[in-house]
């Protein structure tokens, strides 16, 4: 997911410094190797060389110094020097939502990250028209988003569920965690009381999950559905029709703003 070519990070999300992904456990003094795409990345494209140095992390032990104990074209070896960061939680907050087109896709993901949502999961439902989802491309979105970002933690990112076999196990699954369902059909406005309510009864930081339907919106029996439902709230994204992609992000950031860490 990497563009070599054009790295258009904004520059208040980068944090001047190298920052890699790695899935290896991290000590003081211990080595890190490097897979062939990363490899490729910090000698062939950034021209790193031995002795220089970058920041790791791997999702949950925090964010480390390293440095360039290794520098070939295939297979570069990092040796880890000191923890720079702890560990820093992301809020509980899901995001489900419809999956859309590809450059689309990659844009929630990307964002949905660095916003700090703790989960994404595209959910199928009716009208849902991109019905076959990457799952590896959406977890190369999150990766490219966190390095960039400056972020030590990761969403977990799941694989594409149907809608209808999502909430008949909700209960049994997610126990007492909320749904956030964005109604397109909800009165505009109710929004803010609907979520500042939740934060007064003692909401903040408790589990959510936000759910953003596709391009068409819910059908008639989806929405009776989760209407029904004694665990879900409605609010709406206000008077205009909004995209996919766009909705997707206005919700998390109103959810962050009041029930979560911003």
């Amino acid at each position: 997911m990497r563009n070599d070519e054009d790295d258009d990070s904004p520059a208040h999300c980068g944090t001047g410094k190298t920052r890699l992904y790695v899935d290896a456990p991290m000590a003081a003094g211990g080595d890190v190797q490097l897979d062939k795409d990363q490899s490729h990345y910090l000698v062939n494209v950034l021209r790193m060389g031995q002795g220089e140095h970058v920041l790791i992390f791997n999702g949950h032990d925090g964010e480390w110094a390293a440095e360039i104990a290794e520098a070939s074209k295939k297979a570069a070896l990092l040796r880890v020097i000191e923890r720079t960061r702890a560990h820093q939680p992301l809020p509980d907050i899901w995001l489900l939502f419809a999956p859309v087109k590809r450059a689309r896709l990659d844009f929630i993901a990307q964002k949905a990250t660095e916003m700090g949502a703790a989960m994404i999961q595209p959910v199928i439902t009716r009208r849902t028209i991109v019905s076959r989802v990457k799952d590896q491309r959406l977890q190369a979105n999150v990766v490219e988003a966190a390095e960039q970002c400056g972020l030590v933690a990761l969403p977990e990112v799941r694989e594409a569920e149907k809608l209808d076999a999502l909430l008949d196990r909700w209960s049994e699954r997610e126990g007492p965690r909320r749904i956030l369902f964005c109604d397109e059909a909800a009165e505009p406005g109710g929004s803010k009381v609907a979520l500042e309510r939740l934060a007064a009864e003692g909401g903040k930081g408790k589990p959510y999950a936000l759910l953003i339907g596709p391009e068409g919106g819910f059908d008639a029996e989806e929405r009776a559905r989760l209407h029904a439902r004694k665990d879900t709230v409605a609010i709406s994204l206000g008077p205009r029709i909004l995209r996919a992609d766009t909705a997707a992000i206005a919700a998390l950031a109103a959810v962050q703003m009041i029930l979560g860490d911003w």
